[in-house]
């Protein structure tokens, strides 16, 4: 990865998008492709839909998938002291909170505050090993209570105040990685396509809305898109570290590659062609079982009207749903070079029909 994409990698991780408020990251996506696709549009839900038209009227249509937004807090009632109690957007662990700094999203500047919660000298010797629940927790922004309430309305949202950080050996720390990295995979797909001449059929970059509630923009957009083959592309569990049972959750590993989903929420017509595209591609890449409907846009887009041939890419991730969430940047360019390929390589005669 380059300084020029790490660093749009590291402005949309950092640019607040808490779910329903994507609108930010939004423009980003249409502003980076601009000059890329052959049409942009947003939709009434505020999913983007970059076109970039194929060689071929009859190929077919391939539809990218990844949402834009993250989790993150709701402010739920202000107190007369002025402290914020809050509500959470999407799963988070009630445990990482006490102590962490957030950033209030409220009209004009964001408000920097602490998720405050009594010190351990103050808690009874039998609360002390449990967590303490979301409703005992406040936000403590350092103002007086009149100051609070004229600049924070209930529904503002919250941010987990970190952001994008390389570490290690190739591998980043960052809130949000779920899923604005596929977001940023998605696009660096259709610029590696384009820098290739093109696909036989087009390929509809769709930066979804509303993913951590319900699937909600990738239902829409699937719908919208109507794509022949529709692939959700999101983050999965690494199970590199220690205390993971790899016997119940898979041995999945950050560094070692994209990982390719089997079951029955996937075409495996499509999964297939994902494997063989790593393979020609040399691409290093691990499997991951499916028993079920995935909790991807995979679920809706599978079945979106007549049904829809689908697929699941997803990039290895440690901590997930945390603000320390852990990938390896050198998995972030080879899934986009495993879904150009997969593009590219779709002709006129492929068919998606099960045993056909």
């Amino acid at each position: 990865m380059d300084s020029k994409d790490e660093q749009f990698l590291k402005t949309i991780l950092e640019t607040p998008s808490v779910t329903g408020t994507e609108s930010n990251v939004a423009r980003l996506v249409r502003e980076r492709l601009g000059n890329t696709a052959d049409e942009v549009q947003t939709d009434v839900m505020g999913s983007v839909h970059a076109r970039l038209s194929g060689t071929s009227q009859n190929a077919p249509s391939v539809m990218i998938a990844a949402h834009m937004d993250e989790i993150g807090l709701m402010v739920r009632y202000i107190s007369d002291e002025g402290f914020i109690s809050f509500t959470t957007v999407g799963g988070i662990d009630a445990g990482l909170m006490p102590g962490m700094r957030v950033d209030v999203h409220c009209e004009g500047k964001p408000l920097r505050g602490v998720i405050g919660r009594k010190p351990i000298h103050l808690v009874p010797a039998d609360e002390r090993k449990t967590v303490t629940p979301v409703n005992q927790l406040v936000v403590d922004l350092g103002m007086s209570a009149d100051e609070v309430k004229s600049k924070v309305r209930i529904g503002d949202t919250m941010t987990f105040a970190v952001g994008f950080e390389p570490f290690g050996t190739h591998m980043a720390v960052s809130r949000g990685f779920d899923d604005k990295a596929g977001v940023f995979i998605a696009i660096r797909t259709m610029e590696l396509i384009k820098e290739a001449g093109g696909a036989p059929g087009d390929y509809i970059c769709a930066a979804t809305v509303q993913e951590e509630i319900g699937l909600r923009g990738g239902i829409t957009s699937a719908y919208g898109v109507n794509p022949d083959v529709g692939i959700a592309f999101d983050v999965t569990h690494a199970t590199d570290y220690p205390h993971i049972d790899k016997e119940k959750f898979g041995s999945i590993a950050c560094g070692s590659g994209p990982v390719i989903a089997r079951g029955p929420n996937c075409n495996p017509v499509v999964t297939e062609r994902l494997i063989a595209s790593a393979e020609a591609e040399h691409i290093d890449y691990q499997l991951e079982a499916e028993p079920g409907v995935t909790g991807t846009d995979a679920g809706a887009i599978q079945v979106s009207r007549g049904g829809t041939a689908c697929g699941l890419v997803s990039l290895p991730l440690r901590y997930m749903h945390t603000p320390t969430e852990v990938i390896s940047l050198d998995d972030v360019d080879a899934c986009a070079k495993l879904l150009s390929r997969f593009i590219l390589d779709l002709d006129e005669d492929v068919s998606f029909v099960p045993g056909m």
